[in-house]
């Protein structure tokens, strides 16, 4: 289901596709998410406020510290399961969540205030093309994420309930 955005959102979505933009969401939002998730039992955040795109929050068991690992990201709805973009905003190195994911594909996704479990794999060939292609409709900033990225490949996570 899809929103019609307002236009803070798509001035915001528009902020947030530039190289000043991607650094300062970068270093900011998911400090105010945090707490705010947290509050309200996941149904609210900034970033969905201002961007209109939904924030899960991804619990994850760490890759090394064997610890659980919370974050918010932005998500996108596919039927009854989620899809992640590991873009870190265009930086050169994959976000942690995606190898803790990668080592532990069982993770909680806290969403509009439930929390369940998942299981994660990474989407290849035709079907990570497909997924990638409706991120960007959903917001054009991956593409220049993909572009600052340079080599790397940003990687495209499916989530499935269990």
């Amino acid at each position: 289901m899809t929103q019609q955005s307002r236009w803070w959102q798509r001035l915001v979505k528009r902020i947030g596709a530039t190289d000043g933009g991607a650094w300062l969401f970068s270093h900011t939002i998911h400090r105010i998410d945090t707490p705010i998730l947290r509050l309200t039992q996941g149904r609210y955040s900034l970033t969905e406020l201002l961007s209109g795109l939904p924030v899960v929050t991804l619990t994850a068991i760490g890759a090394k510290s064997g610890q659980p690992r919370a974050v918010p990201l932005v998500a996108l709805p596919n039927g009854n399961g989620m899809v992640l973009i590991a873009s870190s905003f265009g930086r050169s190195r994959h976000p942690a969540w995606y190898y803790n994911l990668r080592a532990n594909p069982q993770a909680m996704l806290t969403f509009d205030g439930q929390t369940r479990l998942y299981i994660a794999r990474e989407a290849e060939g035709a079907e990570r093309e497909k997924y990638w292609q409706l991120a960007i409709e959903r917001y054009i900033g991956f593409a220049g994420y993909q572009e600052r990225a340079g080599h790397r490949r940003i990687p495209v996570m499916l989530l499935t309930p269990v």
